[in-house]
């Protein structure tokens, strides 16, 4: 009987040691020691991906035989998959996966893009060849763009399962770590966070594609994948040391049960008593508002006997959820204007325009085409920093603005600097075209073009930073993640209109034999055109944008503002 009581004993003292071990063990996961790994993990990547991005029409044009117009097409949709597939990324981590596996996934996809990517530099019958100096050369087969085609797809799903959620996965290791709870550590990360892919895109801009442009497109590419390499290796090496949270319903989940629901219950008629579904944690008062009503058929209530914390959600939705709807709803309009903005930053015929430009600061030192991108970046940083410590301050006392200035204003200041930046590309353009001869440099110094870098970097601090307030500001809190979405969705977008516009403009303007305004030959081609043409598009828009303004229902209105504890999870 003792030695039953004392082996009873025995087990339960393993038993206990064994959960005190697994628990001490969880507490040991997690905290600022994984910052390196995550941080370096996302600025490499970003290191080598920005880094091939600026030079690659040189490289569509020079290894693959391209026109500029179906290289900047191809480049427009790569940039698009890459943003659209953000989207997918974030929700599949969200939903199944889990943060940990998608990044790890992204970081191998990307590598592998980066190596199938090497190896067209390298091996000859990946790229079409030429058949003398003296000749044209060959276009590239279907086999060589099927190749190019898969390293871009690859590139792409790493860029869109690493981007959206390696910032969310740093938060995991501090919000779940027991010592390191307090706000401050967490803002201390994402600063750290911000900082590394600054700086990772100034080192992409310049020193990466200086390296391609002095020592080949082998020896570049090459210097990308070892960088990835490390990436993927230093994400790796710090799994054991991960707190890795489960997957659970989307916030987008919440989304398409609202218009599930609502299309199921077209047909069902609103009566004056109805009643409707509430979360439990919501103040039993918080009504439906009156616009958008065929959404309220979502979360109405027939059987009064129902507990609601037992309904299921593709069956009846809550009230939370549709009046988050509606305010994702409201903003769309204001949302859509600033596609065209970001088409027209993201064109590559400036970099085409400095290729053909004197761009020797030196005698002995010449700036890459690729990197006056780095003027744009530049005036982006500088008037963030201004805006933040010098004008906001004093715009506060004379509009009683927290941010200085709102939203909407700096969204519509951005769009007219965009109009103003075109007016100048313009106006350069016809100076450099009027010194230019055919297939020549132009004796013209390239730093003519800083000035539209610049109204471009400022512009996209204006739209692009009020958007992103826009959202926060209309959306409720628990709908942070649909409002950084939002902004993926709209740089996806840009990118398919970008393509769609220079194959439309490619096609009219060469009818009747005519040199299109698009040529390879800059010189010959008609870019001042073009970027008359995006002018007068931006003016459009600007107008489109004054009407949505009008029209525009704020939801942070007493009746449709969503209480901040609303959550599509509950």
């Amino acid at each position: 009987m003792e030695g039953d009581s004392n082996q009873l004993k025995s087990s339960i003292h393993t038993d206990l040691q064994t959960e005190l071990l697994v628990h001490n063990h969880h507490d040991r996961k997690g905290g600022m020691r994984t910052m390196p790994f995550i941080i370096v993990n996302e600025a490499f990547e970003r290191l080598a991906n920005y880094g091939l991005m600026p030079n690659m029409i040189f490289y569509l044009m020079e290894a693959y035989n391209m026109e500029v117009v179906s290289g900047t097409s191809i480049l427009s949709i790569w940039s698009a998959l890459s943003n659209g597939l953000s989207i997918f990324g974030a929700f599949i981590s969200d939903s199944y996966l889990g943060r940990f596996r998608v990044i790890a996934i992204g970081s191998f996809s990307a590598l592998l893009g980066m190596i199938f990517l090497w190896l067209t530099s390298v091996v000859p019958q990946l790229t079409p060849t030429c058949d003398g100096p003296d000749t044209s050369c060959n276009p590239p087969s279907l086999t060589h763009l099927v190749f190019l085609y898969t390293c871009f797809i690859l590139l792409s799903i790493g860029s869109g399962c690493i981007r959206p959620c390696s910032i969310a996965f740093g938060a995991d290791q501090l919000k779940h770590h027991p010592s390191l709870s307090n706000e401050r550590v967490i803002e201390r990360y994402f600063n750290w966070y911000y900082a590394s892919v600054s700086i990772s895109t100034i080192i992409a801009l310049t020193a990466m594609v200086y390296i391609q442009e002095q020592l080949g497109w082998q020896v570049g590419f090459a210097i990308a994948v070892l960088i990835m390499l490390c990436s993927a290796l230093m994400f790796v090496l710090g799994s054991s040391l991960y707190v890795k949270v489960k997957a659970s319903e989307s916030l987008f989940t919440g989304l398409v049960q609202v218009l599930v629901v609502a299309f199921k219950n077209r047909r069902i008629g609103l009566l004056p008593n109805d009643c409707y579904n509430h979360s439990e944690e919501t103040d039993p008062k918080f009504e439906l508002s009156d616009n958008l009503r065929f959404l309220n058929k979502a979360c109405v209530l027939r059987d009064l006997n129902l507990n609601s914390s037992k309904l299921d959600p593709w069956s009846v939705s809550t009230i939370e959820k549709v009046e988050s709807v509606k305010s994702l709803i409201r903003v769309l309009p204001l949302w859509s204007t600033g596609i065209l903005i970001f088409t027209t930053m993201s064109q590559t015929f400036p970099t085409l325009q400095a290729k053909t430009m004197n761009r020797h600061i030196t005698s002995w030192f010449e700036v890459p085409a690729a990197s006056f991108n780095i003027f744009m970046i530049m005036t982006l940083t500088i008037w963030i920093a201004f805006y933040d410590c010098v004008l906001a301050p004093f715009l506060l006392k004379c509009t009683h603005q927290p941010r200085g200035l709102h939203p909407k204003t700096r969204m519509g200041i951005g769009l007219v600097i965009a109009i103003v930046a075109m007016i100048v590309s313009a106006i350069v353009e016809i100076i450099r075209r009027n010194k230019a001869g055919p297939n020549t440099t132009v004796d013209m110094s390239a730093m003519w073009l800083v000035p539209q870098y610049a109204l471009f970097g400022l512009a996209e601090a204006f739209n692009s930073i009020g958007q992103m307030e826009f959202y926060y500001s209309e959306l409720s809190k628990s709908m942070s993640s649909i409002a950084i979405s939002l902004f993926m969705v709209s740089n996806a977008i840009s990118g398919l209109v970008g393509s769609l516009l220079v194959n439309v403009v490619d096609a009219l303007t060469t009818k009747g034999g005519n040199i299109s305004w698009l040529s390879s030959d800059i010189n010959e081609g008609h870019l001042d055109y073009y970027y008359w043409l995006l002018g007068f598009l931006n003016l459009l828009n600007f107008c489109y944008y004054l009407v949505c303004c009008r029209v525009h229902r704020s939801s942070s209105s007493p009746e449709s503002r969503l209480r901040e504890g609303s959550d599509f999870r509950h």
